[in-house]
C-alpha cells in the first residue's frame, strides 16, 4: 500500500441516482474504455420476525474503513485490468429502495468488468468495518447479519 491518504469513499445519507449518473458519464469520452459494470447494493424492505425493515442506519469506523476500501481497490486493479473504478458506500440512514452501495468499473474488455466487480463487492463484504442497523416500521432495531 502507498503512503497516500485513502481516499473517502463515504456518502451522508442514500447514493442518489444523479451522482450514480454523473459518475458513469465522465467517462464516456475515455476511447480505451470497451465496457462498463456496475453493482448498486440497495436497501431492502426485509421481513424479520415478523417486522418490516424500513431503513438501515449505517456507521464505521472511517479511517480503518477507507484504507480497507483502498487496499481492496489496489488489489483490483493488480489482479485485473481495469481502466477504472469507483467506490462509494452510505453512512447515515437509508430507506428501502434507496441506493447504500455503488460499485462501478471500466476496462477494454468486458469479462474483466464482471469479474473484477464479483470480486470487489464480495470483498467488501468480508473485510470492510462497516455496521449496518436494521431499523423497522415500529422503530424498533437490531444490528444487521451480513449474509
Amino acid at each position: 500500500m502507498t503512503d497516500k491518504k485513502p481516499k473517502n469513499v463515504f456518502k451522508q445519507g442514500a447514493i442518489s441516482s444523479e451522482f450514480i449518473g454523473e459518475s458513469i458519464a465522465k467517462h464516456q469520452t475515455k476511447t480505451s474504455i470497451g465496457a462498463h459494470n456496475i453493482f448498486l447494493g440497495q436497501v431492502r424492505a426485509d421481513v424479520i420476525d415478523g417486522k418490516t425493515v424500513s431503513a438501515i442506519e449505517y456507521t464505521a469506523y472511517e479511517d480503518m474503513a477507507n484504507a480497507k476500501f483502498d487496499e481492496i481497490r489496489e488489489a483490483a486493479f493488480e489482479k485485473f485490468e481495469l481502466t477504472c473504478m469507483h467506490i462509494y458506500h452510505s453512512l447515515g440512514t437509508v430507506k428501502a429502495g434507496e441506493i447504500c452501495l455503488f460499485v462501478f468499473v471500466s476496462s477494454s474488455r468486458r469479462k474483466v468488468v464482471f469479474k473484477a466487480l464479483e470480486y470487489i463487492v464480495e470483498e467488501i463484504k468480508a473485510q470492510v468495518p462497516v455496521f449496518g442497523k436494521e431499523i423497522f416500521k415500529d422503530d424498533s432495531h437490531q444490528w444487521k447479519v451480513n449474509n
